[in-house]
């Protein structure tokens, strides 16, 4: 595909999301239909949409769309003065470029205000401004470009500097991060992270780093038994059991745990699956990384930020409430509850221990941590209570 083409295709794509679609399908969709494209051209496509999508509304005004009339090809056209290329060169209509621009697309842009809050809905940056304080022009800046990609080294068959030698042979270039060596940044070759051994093999697992430091800080040392009572695919249940804790993994939609298995088994450390009737008894360590708004997540799921509702949250809130109460029945006395969510708001994050430790005095709260794309990588809230 030449890049007018690939343009062409993310136009397209955009103007689905912007309907309504959820990116991953929008593009899913696109590729099923299109066998023409090879790897590199859905890969490039994909970029297209997905930055595009973080600076949505920037660049829809850059592309000479007023808030709220945004289009695929509005989103186009603000990426390339963006970025310094003239439209032109692209939108020529030949062959399979999108067609040249109007003549009201070719007039000047008005000016775009310097705020980077703009790539955010209205009602969710009142609230990130309030929660984050004056570090929130710096959060909502960051949370318009591209996360970075990490690594957890899987210490119980490597060390971090065997995993970076191993990813560097098969061009996975990867540095450890300064607080934190068994967590690898990927500098070079991320794309091919998903073909390299040390991946295959269970020696390295994606995991961002801030979800890495929140179970780095937990207490789970050899024989702990830990419950992961909302355990997903199960990143933080293989992060612990690399430790030598003893794992039980949970999840209220057992499908989503379809692949830690396998995934247990490539990396050698075992994790147990609770009954589909639930967990039973008590446990040192139960860990509830919740439902939420993703809101740390938005750098690598932006078109989330357009979908999400006041009423969304409500929800999710409420959610992250009964989640808690169940997963408190399970924590032996002299255990600890750890709470979690890659959420950046403070409904779901220190509101909701605060609700906890009321009304379970039983619990008391021993510490908590907000992390941001300034401290670590996603936003992500981490909190442990004790139960006495």
């Amino acid at each position: 595909m030449t890049p007018a083409a690939r343009v062409e295709a993310a136009i397209l794509i955009l103007d689905r999301i912007i309907a309504g679609s959820p990116a991953e399908p929008a593009l899913i969709a696109w590729a099923r239909a299109s066998r023409f494209a090879g790897s590199g051209d859905r890969a490039a496509v994909r970029d297209l949409v997905f930055d595009s999508l973080r600076r949505r509304r920037s660049r829809a005004l850059l592309g000479g769309a007023p808030p709220g009339a945004e289009t695929g090809r509005a989103l186009m056209i603000g990426m390339c003065r963006e970025t310094g290329q003239d439209p032109d060169t692209l939108f020529t209509g030949q062959g399979h470029a999108p067609a040249p621009l109007t003549l009201g697309e070719a007039a000047p842009p008005p000016p775009v205000p310097d705020d980077p809050a703009i790539d955010l809905p209205d009602w969710i940056a009142a609230r990130l401004s309030d929660d984050l304080g004056p570090d929130f022009p710096a959060v909502a800046a960051a949370l318009r470009d591209r996360a970075p990609v990490w690594l957890r080294v899987n210490t119980a068959r490597m060390t971090p500097q065997a995993a970076i030698a191993a990813l560097e042979a098969d061009g996975v270039q990867a540095t450890p991060a300064p607080d934190l060596s068994t967590a690898l940044r990927v500098t070079a070759g991320e794309r091919r992270v998903a073909a390299s051994a040390a991946y295959r093999d269970g020696l390295v697992e994606l995991q961002d780093l801030s979800p890495q430091i929140a179970c780095a800080a937990l207490d789970a040392a050899p024989g702990t038994r830990v419950l992961d009572y909302c355990a997903g695919g199960g990143g933080k249940a293989l992060a612990l059991a690399a430790r030598g804790a003893q794992v039980t993994a949970h999840d209220a939609d057992p499908a989503r745990m379809r692949d830690l298995p396998a995934r247990a088994a490539r990396a050698r450390t075992p994790v147990g699956i609770a009954s589909p009737a639930g967990p039973k008894g008590g446990f040192d360590l139960v860990v509830t990384d919740v439902p939420c708004t993703g809101s740390g997540t938005w750098r690598r799921t932006p078109d989330a930020k357009w979908r999400i509702t006041q009423a969304d949250l409500d929800r999710l809130v409420a959610v992250q409430q009964e989640i808690l109460e169940q997963a408190a029945r399970h924590v032996r006395p002299g255990g600890q509850l750890a709470y979690m969510t890659c959420s950046l708001l403070t409904a779901e994050n220190g509101a909701q221990v605060a609700r906890f430790a009321r009304m379970h005095p039983e619990f008391r709260p021993v510490r908590s941590q907000t992390l941001t794309p300034l401290t670590a990588s996603d936003g992500f809230f981490h909190a442990v209570l004790a139960r006495d």
